[in-house]
């Protein structure tokens, strides 16, 4: 039986529009859509596909809080 496991995803959106998912714990596991709905899908499939490939557990990492800093 898989344990179901929880992961922080950010999302931005980009000068073009489109929704941007990155997941900070899995290295290179980003994906984007058009809209939300097809982003959560997507970023779904992103984290089964990062996890097949990298069989290490992801490292467990606690959301503190996202800041935005103008440079």
């Amino acid at each position: 039986m898989s344990r179901t496991r929880k992961f922080t995803v950010v999302i931005e959106r980009d000068e073009e529009g489109y929704y941007v998912a990155t997941v900070p714990c899995l290295r290179g596991c980003h994906t984007q859509a058009k809209n939300l709905d097809t982003l959560i899908k997507r970023t779904r499939e992103a984290i089964e596909l990062c996890l097949e490939v990298d069989r290490n557990e992801a490292g467990p990492l606690e959301l503190i809080g996202i800041q935005q800093i103008s440079v």
